[in-house]
């Protein structure tokens, strides 16, 4: 079968492999489109400390079942699909606890273990989650929308909220989307017109270019003064961050899904002053995917919209060197493996 790899940091092939062999309790599924995550490209790029190489790269997918044991979740043969890609140790503290998401010896598939970048793949059973009459492209969504979800589910999010989200990447559109979702009237702010363009269609209340604009008038107007309920940092810088922080009305929520990679500084008075509530937040339960699901196949959600190109599997080398160097222009590519 075919198998995108990455050999080592800015080197990916498409290698020939040997089709796996499902075990007791896991299924054969035939891959039929990839999604490109960041941790992907930094995997590509070096920047993904958890990567070893060579590496099949991949946790944003859906699949057809080939085989399936016999189960009783209704999971049969030809039924398209996606799955849970974060695996658990279901020992330490944190999966003791039921925070499996949070797992002291988390394995997410394309970094810490082989991912579904190939034509053909093994997952136990109870990983596999039911599309509901989704298509592959949409169902190739739902991983990356789960991690917004998931976020959002940290903080107290209730119809008619102001909700502020730094960063309208794919992870802060997605957020947008479920805050919408949820009632809420949403400020999105990016450095990218692009961006930002996509954010509007996507039913974003106001869009904020902070290079253009000025972001704490923005926000004083579109509250009335009274600050966010909810802020979402969707970027991992230090300046979105503090930015959230000095935009929040007082006793709101603050939700970090970006990664960063720098030290932010700043006076910790102020989370007192305002009895600030601040949230980390890790991947997503199976219970998240599941909701998505719902969502988009209730039409209340066209993640398809998020898609700026499909590459045949041959040609995943020039997917990724795009997003290597992506100026902001291009939100999800997709990868057909099947």
């Amino acid at each position: 079968m075919k198998t995108i790899q990455i050999v080592t940091p800015g080197e990916v092939r498409v290698a020939q492999t040997e089709k796996p062999e499902p075990k007791p309790g896991e299924a054969l599924l035939r891959v039929l489109y990839g999604g490109i995550c960041g941790a992907d490209v930094a995997s590509y790029t070096g920047n993904q400390p958890f990567t070893t190489y060579p590496r099949i790269p991949g946790h944003e997918f859906s699949a057809e079942i080939v085989t399936v044991p016999e189960n009783g979740r209704g999971l049969k043969p030809g039924d398209v699909v996606t799955c849970n890609p974060y695996f658990n140790c279901g020992k330490c503290y944190a999966c003791r606890r039921g925070i499996v998401n949070a797992c002291h010896d988390n394995q997410t598939m394309g970094v810490q273990r082989d991912g579904a970048f190939r034509e053909y793949i093994t997952m136990p059973v109870e990983r596999i989650i039911p599309g509901k009459g989704l298509s592959a492209k949409e169902l190739a969504l739902i991983e990356p929308f789960s991690i917004s979800c998931h976020a959002l589910s940290r903080a107290r999010v209730n119809p008619g909220d102001n909700l502020l989200i730094m960063g309208a990447g794919p992870i802060g559109l997605f957020a947008l989307i479920k805050a919408k979702a949820m009632g809420a009237r949403v400020l999105i702010a990016d450095m990218l017109g692009v961006r930002l363009e996509l954010a509007a269609a996507y039913g974003a209340d106001r869009t904020v270019n902070v290079k253009t604009e000025d972001l704490h008038g923005a926000c004083v107007s579109f509250t009335e003064g009274n600050g966010f309920d909810i802020c979402v940092e969707a970027c991992g810088a230090p300046e979105t961050f503090l930015s959230c922080i000095n935009e929040a009305a007082h006793g709101a929520d603050i939700v970090l899904i970006g990664n960063g990679k720098r030290e932010t500084t700043f006076v910790h008075s102020i989370l007192l002053k305002k009895e600030l509530n601040v949230f980390g937040s890790r991947n997503a339960f199976t219970r998240d995917f599941e909701e998505l699901i719902d969502l988009v196949a209730a039409g209340k959600a066209d993640v398809l919209k998020m898609v700026s190109g499909v590459y045949p599997i041959d040609d995943a080398a020039e997917a990724f060197e795009k997003l290597a160097h992506n100026d902001g222009s291009l939100a999800k590519l997709l990868i057909r493996i099947g």
